[in-house]
C-alpha cells in the first residue's frame, strides 16, 4: 500500500529553537529548598518498589572519580570525590564538569561483603547510568550495559575476592548529542529547549544478596473485565521440585492465593469483590511471591498491582474516546520533563521528587506526560499511590529528519534513515524501558516518538509496541509525522501540538479511527526575578508581566478546551510543570520556590473539564 505522512501544527515562536551556538558550554546551577538536605548518603529509600526484598545494601554516597581520554584504560589516580547518584555535570555531584564524547568518566569505591553474603549470589544493581557503563569488580570486568534510562544489574559473585573489602570501578562513556543513542533534551551546548548534559550514574546503586535459585522479575497484568490479576514470576536457576506460591492481599488481608510449579511460574488470581484503581480511588493490591522448596521459603519478594483498564470506544457521534475503566475520563496534565537545577536528572531527595506530583495534583491535573525522560521507579510508585495517570515518552535521539509543521499535509514530513546500529539501540532500550515499568498501573499510554525527533519506521515501531504491551494505548508520534497505511493511521491516538492556543485534530477526518488529543499547548511564560536560570533572555511561547495577567490568559485557554471536549477531544497536555533552564513557561519556577498560580483557583478552574458528560 502507498504510505502517507500526516503532520500536526506547532508554532515555533519568534526565533529559531534549533539555532546553533559557538559559545563554550557553561555549567550553571540553582538551589532548591532541598539542596542543603541532601547529605552524604542521598536517596536511601529502597529503589525498586515493584519487587522488594528485605536484605539489600545502598551504595550511594561519595565515590572517587576521574575523567580520562577515551580508551586510556583503568586509571591509577583519581581526581576527587563525586556524590552518587548525581550526574557529574550537576551541582549536587560536587563536581560540575562536562565530559564529552572523547573522554570517559570513571568511578571507584570500596564495599564490604560479610561471611553470610558469601554463601549467596551477590547482585550489583544500577538504577540508571547514562550511557555506556562497564563495571569492574576487583579489576575484572563484570559486564557492559548500554542505555541511559533502564535499570540493570550484574551477578558479581565470581569476582568477589577473599577478605571482606572489595572494589568496584565503573567506566562511563556518553556521546550526548554527538551519538545516535536516546538522550532526551541533553546537548553538549545547552540552548533554547535543549539542556545540560547528564553523564554517568544518576540513579541509586545497590547490592542485593540472593539465593542460587531466585526470582528475577514479576510481571503483573490486571484483567479488569474478568476481575483478576495475572502474576508471572521469572526465575533464575529454577529446578524440578520448586514451586511458586502467590498471595494477593487487600489492605493486609489475603483474598486469593495459588501455587504452581517453578517451571510454569504464572497464576491467575480471581478477585471476588473487586476495587478499581482510578485517580479518585487509587487502590493497590499487594502481592507476595514466594519460591518454595516444599515448606521452605527459598526466596520471597513483594510487589503490587491494581485493577484498571485503559481503552478506546466510540461515543454517540462515532468519535473514538479514551476510556478509563470503561468510562470517559478527560485526561488533562502538564508536560513534565523532570529536570532539577541542582541535580539535573536526579531530584535532590524523595521529598522533592514527590513535591512535583503533589503540586500537580493540588492544581487539579489528573495526568502527567513524562516528556522524553524516564524517572526512577519510585516516581511511578508515588503516582500509583496518589492516583496520577502517566503518559510515558521514549527519550529521543538521532535527529535529522524533517518535521512538517502544517496540519493535515500528506507526504511532506520524513522519517529518519537510521543506521542498523542506531535502530538496534532504540529498539533495545525502548523494550527495556517498557519491561522495567510494565507493572506500574499509573502508566496508561506509551509514546515512542515526540514530534519528528529521530522518528523512524513509525508504523513498525508502533505496532511492535502495541503487541509487546496490549494493556496500554500507544501514541505513535506525539505532535509528529503520522504514518498511514492506506486510510488508517498507525497507533491509537492522533496527537496535535499547537502553541499557545487550544486546538484539536479534525474529528471528521481522524476521529473515527483514533483518539483525538492535544499533546502540547500553552507554554505561557512568566519570568520571576531571582528565580530564573539566567538574568536575561529567558523565554516562553507567550510571556507575561505578572501572575494576574498569566492567570487571565490561562483561563481563556481552559475556556477554549471545553467546546473541544464536546466535539471529541479526549486529552490535553499543558506545557509545562516547571521552568527548565532558560524556559520560563512552567507552572512553577525551576527552583520550585514559586508557584505561579493559585493552586486552589486552578483546581476549581479545571473541574469543568472533567464534568463534561459524553454519551456512548
Amino acid at each position: 500500500m502507498k504510505t502517507f505522512i500526516l503532520s500536526s501544527a506547532f508554532v515555533l515562536g519568534c526565533f529559531n529553537l534549533f539555532a546553533q551556538s559557538n559559545a563554550e558550554p557553561e555549567i550553571r546551577s540553582m538551589d532548591t529548598p532541598w539542596t542543603t538536605q541532601v547529605g552524604d548518603q542521598p536517596h536511601q529509600e529502597y529503589p525498586r518498589p515493584q519487587m522488594t526484598r528485605e536484605n539489600w545494601i545502598n551504595l550511594n554516597g561519595h565515590w572517587d572519580y576521574t575523567i580520562k581520554e577515551k580508551g586510556a584504560g583503568l586509571p591509577r589516580v583519581f581526581d576527587g570525590k563525586i556524590l552518587v547518584p548525581f550526574a557529574v555535570e550537576s551541582k549536587l555531584s560536587g563536581v560540575g564538569k562536562q565530559v564529552g564524547k572523547d573522554n570517559e568518566l570513571w568511578y571507584k569505591r570500596e564495599f564490604e561483603v560479610s561471611p553470610g553474603q558469601r554463601e549467596e549470589r551477590l547482585l550489583m544493581h544500577f538504577g540508571a547510568v547514562d550511557w555506556e557503563a562497564e563495571v569492574f569488580i576487583n579489576g575484572q570486568s563484570a559486564g557492559v550495559h548500554r542505555g541511559g534510562y533502564d535499570p540493570f544489574y550484574f551477578d558479581i559473585t565470581e569476582f568477589i575476592s577473599e577478605g571482606s573489602r572489595q572494589e568496584v570501578v565503573v567506566r562511563v562513556w556518553d556521546p550526548t548529542d554527538e551519538g545516535p543513542q536516546p538522550r532526551g533534551k541533553q546537548v553538549e551546548k545547552p540552548r533554547s529547549i535543549w539542556y545540560t548534559p547528564v553523564t554517568g550514574i544518576w540513579q541509586t546503586v545497590w547490592l542485593e544478596p540472593v539465593p542460587s535459585n531466585y526470582i528475577t522479575q514479576t510481571k503483573n497484568t490486571p484483567n479488569f473485565d474478568n476481575s483478576s490479576i495475572r502474576v508471572a514470576a521469572l526465575l533464575e536457576g529454577a529446578s524440578d521440585g520448586l514451586e511458586v506460591a502467590v498471595k494477593l492481599l487487600a489492605e493486609g488481608k489475603e483474598i486469593a492465593s495459588q501455587a504452581v510449579s517453578g517451571t510454569d511460574g504464572e497464576v491467575d488470581l480471581q478477585i471476588a469483590d473487586p476495587i478499581h484503581w482510578s485517580p479518585e480511588n487509587p487502590f493497590l493490591y499487594d502481592i507476595e511471591v514466594s519460591l518454595m522448596d516444599g515448606n521452605k521459603v527459598v526466596d520471597r519478594v513483594h510487589t503490587y498491582s491494581a485493577l484498571r483498564k485503559i481503552s478506546m470506544a466510540e461515543d454517540t457521534d462515532g468519535i473514538q474516546r479514551m476510556m478509563l475503566n470503561d468510562e470517559f475520563v478527560f485526561q488533562y496534565g502538564p508536560l513534565d520533563q523532570g529536570w532539577w537545577p541542582d541535580g539535573l536528572y536526579t531530584a535532590p531527595n524523595e521529598e522533592a521528587m514527590v513535591y512535583d506530583i503533589e503540586k500537580t495534583q493540588e492544581m487539579g491535573f489528573n495526568m502527567i506526560r513524562k516528556h522524553v525522560k524516564v524517572e526512577p521507579a519510585r516516581w511511578y510508585y508515588h503516582c500509583d499511590k496518589m492516583g496520577m495517570l502517566v503518559w510515558q515518552d521514549m527519550p529521543n535521539g538521532d535527529h535529522g529528519n524533517r518535521w512538517e509543521s502544517r496540519p493535515g499535509i500528506a507526504g511532506i514530513g520524513t522519517e529518519k534513515d537510521r543506521t542498523p546500529e542506531s535502530e538496534e539501540i532504540f529498539r533495545t532500550e525502548w523494550k527495556a524501558i517498557m519491561d522495567a515499568n510494565y507493572n506500574f498501573p499509573s502508566i496508561v499510554v506509551w509514546v515512542p516518538f515526540n514530534e519528528a525527533w529521530g522518528q523512524f519506521k513509525t508504523a513498525e515501531i508502533t505496532e511492535w509496541t502495541r503487541n509487546h504491551d496490549p494493556t496500554r494505548l500507544v501514541n505513535s508520534a506525539s505532535g509528529g509525522n503520522f504514518m498511514m497505511e492506506g486510510s488508517k493511521i498507525t497507533g491509537d491516538i492522533m496527537d496535535l501540538h499547537n502553541y499557545p492556543d487550544a486546538a484539536m485534530p479534525d474529528p471528521s477526518i481522524y476521529g473515527k479511527d483514533q483518539i483525538l488529543v492535544l499533546g502540547e499547548f500553552g507554554g505561557l511564560g512568566l519570568p520571576v526575578e531571582g528565580h530564573t536560570w539566567q538574568e536575561k533572555d529567558n523565554w516562553g511561547y507567550q510571556s507575561f508581566e505578572n501572575k494576574d495577567e498569566l492567570m487571565e490568559r490561562y483561563s481563556k485557554l481552559i475556556d477554549a478546551l471545553e467546546p473541544l471536549i464536546k466535539k471529541g477531544l479526549s486529552a490535553a497536555v499543558y506545557t509545562q510543570t516547571t521552568d527548565v533552564e532558560i524556559e520560563v513557561n512552567g507552572l512553577m519556577t525551576y527552583d520550585r520556590e514559586v508557584v505561579k498560580f493559585d493552586e486552589k483557583a486552578l483546581n476549581i478552574l479545571h473541574q469543568k473539564l472533567y464534568d463534561i458528560t459524553i454519551y456512548r
